[in-house]
């Protein structure tokens, strides 16, 4: 017999039915607390940074005691998003025209930045400052024109790019890609580096990083299947990595995503979002793929018809690579500058992790296959510079706004910060072979450079050395 008996019943039923009532309660009381309001308009969506939009509101839902003691003020949830125009709007009750409990006004709502908010009534008691009820949301929806800059950024880039692509294919050699291809161990490590490890690490920082935030996941999740950027190259060949290996495995990341991001998107993507509702952007694969092939067939061309253009072409291509990327750059932060406005140390982290656990994972899985210097540093690049643009059309193709600026805050940092260990590493580059330089020189100066002046010497031994 139960120890507890008869009482077990009796704890049966309050186990049960206890949470039941509290939830009731609960209801019930936010029930009693509601007041009924009308906006007009109902909703403000869609409305453009720095507006100020006029909102009318009406209510029968007051007592006498309310008109006589109660204070209203709006309030704004997310506040860094909307404001009340002015900011200490009050509504003291008894002062304001009434028609038996009917009561109407207005207020104004400025547009600080994108977003979503929702904007309250709420009806104090002007003695003790506590609240009597709160009127139902008007929901407010905040979006950012798109202005003549950034379609401005969209195509001076797509032109600098095409040009740079011209000059690679100046400057590549095609039987070195053909023999690449013929034992294709340095694509093969590219293409797991980039459409297997890169995934797997985008979905882990996402779900570590931004647990609440499915946008903010599905933001990680969508660069990390993207291919390889065409930045890539661009690094390669300055940092001195081998360029044809490079150019091989980005054209091969291109085609390959048309089916690696619809497997990953379909398979793993299901755990972010259970009802999978993007399309995935084919024609902007094949043109990517096309603006990739054409400039680089019109440096073939080039190399082959036209040989000293070809010459001088290939000559710039390190300058002019430095300067496109500083460009993209300078001219990405200017244009998106309302981003820095979204970042958080998650933020910072994510665009921070993404690319150099790329770096580091292509670099080791090239060392442990045994590639030469200059494969591995090509194969560390290619894994670890993604191709945002791609990742960012995708958001925006399938998201609405605020939300497709929103969740574009990702691959924008992971573009913003994918640079920086890369041109630390050039800068390294550069004073190391300024030492040398001067050091070689130093020696030269004191006649250690010169073998003519080296004089054998007896170690003692009966065996001849020479100075060093």
């Amino acid at each position: 017999m139960c120890p507890l008996w008869p009482f077990h019943v009796f704890l049966i039923y309050g186990i049960i039915l206890g949470p039941l009532w509290m939830m009731t309660s609960a209801a019930v009381n936010q029930m009693m607390h509601t007041w009924n309001v009308s906006f007009e308009p109902s909703s403000l969506l869609n409305i453009p940074i720095g507006s100020l939009n006029t909102v009318s509101f009406e209510t029968y839902d007051l007592t006498p005691e309310e008109i006589q003691y109660g204070v209203v003020s709006v309030q704004i949830e997310n506040a860094g998003h909307d404001s009340v125009e002015p900011v200490d709007k009050i509504y003291i009750l008894n002062t304001e025209p009434m028609n038996d409990h009917y009561w109407s006004s207005a207020f104004n709502i400025s547009a600080n930045f994108l977003g979503y908010a929702k904007a309250r009534l709420k009806l104090k008691s002007i003695n003790d400052d506590r609240t009597l009820k709160t009127s139902n949301a008007l929901n407010i929806t905040v979006v950012r024109e798109e202005k003549a800059i950034d379609k401005a950024f969209t195509w001076s880039v797509a032109t600098l790019v095409s040009i740079i692509y011209i000059n690679f294919g100046c400057a590549i050699e095609p039987d070195i890609v053909k023999k690449t291809l013929k034992r294709p161990i340095g694509p093969v490590i590219g293409f797991m580096s980039q459409f297997v490890v890169m995934p797997l690490v985008s979905f882990g920082l996402a779900k570590v990083l931004f647990p609440e935030s499915l946008a903010m996941q599905l933001g990680m999740f969508f660069t990390g299947v993207s291919p390889a950027g065409g930045a890539s190259n661009i690094w390669t060949v300055t940092l001195g990595g081998n360029l044809n290996l490079s150019i091989t495995m980005t054209t091969i990341s291109t085609f390959a995503a048309f089916v690696m991001i619809p497997v990953w998107i379909f398979t793993l993507g299901q755990l972010i979002f259970a009802a999978a509702n993007t399309k995935i952007p084919y024609a902007r694969i094949a043109s990517i793929a096309v603006g990739l092939v054409i400039p680089l067939s019109i440096g073939l061309a080039l190399q082959r018809f036209c040989p000293k253009i070809a010459k001088f072409m290939a000559r710039i291509l390190r300058p002019f690579s430095i300067i496109l990327i500083l460009f993209i750059v300078i001219f990405a932060i200017i244009t998106n500058y309302y981003i820095f406005k979204l970042f958080s140390w998650q933020i910072v982290v994510a665009g921070l992790g993404l690319p150099w656990l790329g770096f580091v994972f292509g670099g080791l899985l090239g060392h442990v296959f045994r590639q030469p210097p200059m494969d591995i540093l090509a194969i560390a690049i290619e894994t670890g510079i993604q191709n945002t643009g791609i990742a960012i059309f995708m958001l925006r193709f399938s998201l609405k706004q605020p939300e497709a600026d929103l969740t574009t805050v990702v691959p924008v940092a992971v573009a913003i910060m994918t640079p920086l260990p890369l041109a630390l590493w050039y800068v390294i580059k550069k004073f190391q072979a300024y030492s040398s330089q001067k050091r070689n020189i130093r020696l030269e100066s004191d006649g250690v450079g010169d073998p003519s002046r080296l004089e054998p010497l007896s170690n003692g031994n009966g065996r001849i050395s020479s100075h060093e």
